[in-house]
């Protein structure tokens, strides 16, 4: 039976998902903690961005900042997270590029 938690917490998960500079963010987090200067250049973006939905990922649940003195690293905040997102990777799906030409950019259909 699926619970009001679940789909809350997969409507997080996809809204997420719906960025490509936080997916990419979770994807870096899977091979482990970050921090945001390194994060933000590995990902290609300002610190502010990367700060912005670091923010909202925090907000999501589903990262977290630990602190570290005056710094504070990043992890996901559940490793099934991080396997979740292999699950995903794995996938092969079949796309019409006509349903979604820009699906990248602004969404899916």
């Amino acid at each position: 039976m699926e619970t009001l938690v679940q789909r809350d917490a997969l409507a997080r998960f996809g809204y997420a998902l719906s960025d490509t500079t936080r997916t990419q963010i979770l994807l870096s987090l899977r091979s482990g903690p970050g921090y945001p200067s390194e994060l933000a250049e590995k990902i290609g973006v300002s610190r502010q961005i990367l700060s912005n939905h670091l923010s909202c990922l925090r907000g999501c649940g589903l990262v977290a900042a630990v602190p570290e003195g005056r710094r504070s690293r990043y992890e996901l905040a559940d490793p099934r997270i991080g396997r979740a997102l292999d699950d995903l990777l794995g996938l092969v799906l079949a796309v019409d590029p006509s349903c979604c030409p820009d699906a990248e950019t602004e969404g899916c259909c």
